[in-house]
Formats: structure tokens, C-alpha cells, sequence
């Protein structure tokens, strides 16, 4: 596997747990941490800073790449195609494994994420169990349910064992266990169940009025399954998406899903008109 320590502390850590483990071999990008410089922003949900992984994948024909950020709480993954892996669907690949020692238990999931992901967990006989973004709400979340794991969209993935708290070596490792135990199975294979619908991304709205914005939204569709968990988030049956409002700035969050792309681009385009002015990645 190729690993991208984002100049940050899995520079530390990644030598002194997984370096000389039978059957694993580590290529290095961007271990040094002495200098508090960083060849990349140390946020791996960026593409841009996926780049030099999904470049040493395909270069050492690895079989992922994983990219940490800064204090390796949280990490992306990359299959052996140099294609980045979105966390929602991470965490299904992750399920097998976790359902096999936990059987019918509890899975906690970010409420942005993908459809695909409480559905996986039906199918392996867990509860699925939504959850506001953020991580006080998510450890709260598993506690309740006593879930032996759960996972957001930004690459944070929580454990039981770890006191129900995040760790990006805890997602590695469970990462590198589907694969372990996929029989022999590329990454992308282990993945591709899981994309049967298609996701928005989050996309970002500036909009000084952000509560006035959900109202005319929840009232534009006024047959569509809603709640308000956190933010709005609206189910009209051939789509789906969640609305959140920013704390700190004048912003909305929409994330969006359908069963095809078309669905996806006409709703995003249509729901644009009310959430404001759309910002630039």
C-alpha cells in the first residue's frame, strides 16, 4: 500500500505500529514531520491533496493508497484504480467484518451520507442508526446505541473499542481487514455495490437568509418526506438530500443522491435557485 502521511503525525505512528508487520508492505510519501512544513494542505478530503497517492498507486500497481490528515485522526482511502473511496462507502466495505463479531448490532452513519449505506447494513442483519454531523453527536449517537462503530462523510470513522472515539489507524486497519478478507478481491470490487446511486457531493451556497432558504425549500415541496435532524433534510422518492446550515458563516450545505446522474444534476440545478449563490470549489 502506498501511504501519504500529509507531512503530519501518521509520519510518527505509521512506522511504529504497522511498518514490519508480516504481509505488509508500506511505500512513504510525505513522512517527515520535523519541519511543521507540508508538502500538501494536510486535509485529505481535498482531491487536489489525494493527488501524490493516487499517483504512487498506480505507479506501484499497490493495492490502495490512504491518505491521512494532519493529526491522523482521520483518512481517506484510494482503491487500486487511484480512485478515492467516499467515506459513506468506506464504512460499508468496513461492515462485513465489524457484523461478523457484532451479529444485529447497531451501526451509526452521518445523515449525509449515501442510501447505499443504511441499506448495507440492513442486508448484513445490523440496525442502522442516523446521526447528526459532528463529533460529539456521533460518540453520543454510539453510545446510545451501544454500535460497535460509525462513520462521516469527512473521513472520520468512531469505535467502541477506542472509547467511541475517532482514530484514523483504527480505519486503517479496518480497511486493510476487508481486503484481508475479500478473497482475493480488488478494493474497487469491494466498493462497487455500494455505487448504485449518484451523489451531489457537498456543494456549498452563500446566503444570508439560510433559515428563510429552508423554509421556501420545505414548503416547495410540500409532499416530500422530511425531518429536521440536523438541517432539512428532504426524501420527494425518486431523490433525497440534506440541507445544513453553516455555524460560522453565511453558508448552506447541500448534499443530494438519486438513483442516476441525470436526477441528480436536474435537482441540484433546480434546488440552486433557492439555496442561494453557489461557491466555487
Amino acid at each position: 500500500m502506498v501511504i501519504d502521511a500529509s507531512n503530519g503525525m501518521a509520519g510518527t505512528m505509521i512506522p511504529k505500529v504497522f511498518e514490519g508487520v508480516k504481509g505488509v508492505q508500506i511505500e512513504r510519501i510525505n513522512f517527515d514531520n520535523s519541519t511543521g512544513e507540508f508538502v500538501h494542505e494536510p486535509n485529505p478530503l481535498v482531491e487536489a491533496n489525494l493527488a501524490q497517492v493516487k499517483a504512487g498507486v498506480l505507479k506501484s500497481k499497490a493495492d490502495f493508497g490512504v491518505c491521512f490528515d494532519g493529526d491522523a485522526d482521520r483518512c481517506m482511502v484510494v482503491d487500486e484504480q487511484g480512485r478515492a473511496v467516499g467515506c459513506d462507502l468506506l464504512l460499508a466495505v468496513m461492515l462485513g467484518s465489524v457484523l461478523k463479531q457484532r451479529p444485529g448490532a447497531s451501526v451509526v452513519y452521518d445523515l449525509r451520507s449515501s442510501r447505499a449505506v443504511p441499506e448495507a447494513i440492513k442486508a448484513l442483519g445490523g440496525v442502522p442508526v442516523e446521526s447528526r454531523v459532528g463529533h460529539v453527536f456521533m460518540k453520543a449517537k454510539l453510545a446510545e446505541a451501544k454500535a460497535p462503530i460509525g462513520g462521516e462523510l469527512s473521513g472520520h470513522f468512531y469505535f467502541a473499542d477506542m472509547f467511541n472515539a475517532d482514530s484514523g489507524a483504527r480505519a486503517f486497519i479496518a480497511a486493510l481487514n476487508a481486503l484481508v478478507e475479500s478473497d482475493g478481491k480488488p478494493l474497487s470490487a469491494l466498493v462497487k455495490p455500494f455505487q448504485h446511486f449518484a451523489q451531489s457531493g457537498e456543494i456549498n451556497f452563500e446566503n444570508e437568509d439560510k433559515l428563510g432558504a429552508l423554509k421556501a425549500l420545505r414548503a416547495a415541496y410540500p409532499k416530500a418526506r422530511c425531518h429536521e435532524l440536523d438541517g432539512l433534510s428532504l426524501d420527494a422518492g425518486d431523490w433525497w438530500c440534506n440541507v445544513r446550515m453553516s455555524n460560522t458563516e453565511p453558508l448552506l450545505r447541500l448534499n443530494l443522491e438519486s438513483a442516476d446522474a441525470a436526477t441528480t444534476a436536474r435537482m441540484v440545478d433546480t434546488l440552486s435557485g433557492m439555496l442561494g449563490k453557489r461557491v466555487a470549489h
